[in-house]
């Protein structure tokens, strides 16, 4: 078992505890990025950063004598809003540009609105999808902030 970890490339990704509706979050039930990182240092050994791109929302590492990576997504702890390109559809067509965020925008109407050609609602979905994007926020306020506001479970959002 141990080779066959130590040989195959595998990356794995360790993701924050975050608060969303119907997941009983608790604060004693968050385990912090630092935390994390230091657990599996001490059973592996120092971990190299990797150099990840501009967007990405995980932090990556090596592992001392692995082929695959480590990654560490801390939206909680050291959030990484600022640079998220990420945008989420909903199943039920609604456009999330923030996981933690509970403004949604529906693109579903406009792609079943009859009343207008392709062409206008091809237009529309742009500017709708568009506007939601320069709205999106910078950094969102923070575990007491997002845990108040009344999200969906993140089964119903998609990730």
């Amino acid at each position: 078992k141990q080779w066959y970890q130590r040989r195959v490339r595998v990356s794995v990704r360790f993701l924050e505890f975050m608060p969303f509706s119907g997941n009983a979050w608790q604060s004693p039930k968050f385990v912090p990025f630092d935390e994390q990182k230091k657990v599996i240092e001490g059973h592996f050994g120092p971990l190299t950063r990797i150099q990840d791109c501009k967007t990405s929302t995980s932090m990556n590492y090596t592992v001392p004598g692995h082929t695959g990576s480590i990654g560490f997504i801390s939206s909680m702890s050291r959030n990484f809003c600022g640079g998220c390109n990420r945008l989420r559809l909903t199943h039920d067509g609604m456009l999330k540009v923030c996981l933690f965020g509970k403004d949604e925008v529906s693109l579903r109407d406009i792609i079943r609105d009859r009343s207008l050609s392709v062409e206008e609602r091809t237009e529309q979905l742009g500017e709708v999808i568009g506007k939601a994007v320069k709205g999106k926020k910078y950094s969102h306020g923070g575990v007491e902030s997002i845990k108040e506001q009344m999200k969906r479970p993140m089964i119903l959002i998609g990730g």
